[in-house]
C-alpha cells in the first residue's frame, strides 16, 4: 500500500515554509508522493489567477521527484471544497492510506468544514504548526486536541499528528504585502518564484 499525502491550498504565493512542510512530511511519516492541489475558487478567498499560482507552483517543486501537481480543481466549475478534491483524487489511486496536510489555522476550522464529517474519517491529517501570536508546538497541540474533542463529541474519530518542523513566520499574506511595498521577499520564496511575481508584477498595483 502506498502512503500519499493531499496538500491543498491557495498557495498565492508558494513559499519556502509550505516546501518545508512538504518535505517534512516525506520522512516523518514517511510519504512516498504528496499532490499539491492549488484551489481554483476557494471559498471567502480572492486570489491571485490559477494560472499564475500554478506556474510558480511548476517552479517550486521541480526537481522533486515526490512532489506531484494536480490541476484537479482546475477541471471543476463551481466552490473548492476539500471533500470533492478527495473523492476525485482517490479515485484515480487505489490501495492508497490517504494524509492530509494542512496548517494548524485551517485543522482549527475543520469541524465546520463542507461534509466535514465524511473527510475526518477517510485520511490520517498532518498538521503544521504555524507561528500565530507566538504560539509555541505545545500550543499547537494543546488546539489539535480541543479539535479532536469537538469531533469526539459528534462521534467522530480523527487520526492526527503535528509535524516537527522549526516555527517560522513566514506568509503568503506576508509577501503579498511587501509586494506591495515594493519591498524584497528574497529568502521568503525560491528565487525562481521571486523572479516570476517580478516578472508578472504581481500582487503589486500593476497587478495582471
Amino acid at each position: 500500500m502506498q502512503h500519499i499525502g493531499i496538500f491543498g491550498g491557495t498557495f498565492d504565493p508558494v513559499h519556502w515554509g509550505h516546501l518545508l512542510v512538504a518535505q517534512t512530511t516525506l520522512y516523518q511519516v514517511p510519504l512516498s508522493k504528496v499532490i499539491w492541489v492549488p484551489s481554483l475558487n476557494p471559498p471567502h478567498k480572492k486570489v491571485a489567477l490559477f494560472k499564475n499560482r500554478w506556474e510558480m507552483l511548476k517552479l517550486a517543486t521541480r526537481g522533486n521527484s515526490a512532489f506531484t501537481l494536480s490541476s484537479i480543481e482546475a477541471k471543476r466549475s463551481g466552490t473548492s471544497y476539500a471533500i470533492n478534491t478527495f473523492m476525485d483524487l482517490s479515485s484515480c489511486y487505489a490501495d492508497t492510506h490517504w494524509y492530509w496536510i494542512t496548517g494548524l489555522d485551517t485543522f482549527q476550522t475543520l469541524p465546520r468544514w463542507y461534509r466535514g464529517r465524511e473527510l475526518v474519517q477517510m485520511c490520517d491529517w498532518l498538521i503544521a504548526p504555524r507561528q500565530l501570536g507566538g504560539k509555541t508546538t505545545d500550543q499547537s497541540e494543546l488546539i489539535c486536541k480541543q479539535v479532536e474533542q469537538q469531533l469526539t463529541q459528534q462521534s467522530l474519530t480523527i487520526r492526527w499528528q503535528i509535524l516537527d518542523i522549526p516555527l517560522i513566520g513566514i506568509s503568503s499574506s506576508l509577501i503579498r504585502r511587501l509586494c506591495r511595498e515594493s519591498r524584497s521577499i528574497a529568502y521568503l520564496v525560491p528565487e525562481s518564484v521571486r523572479s516570476y511575481i517580478n516578472t508578472h508584477n504581481l500582487y503589486s498595483d500593476k497587478s495582471e
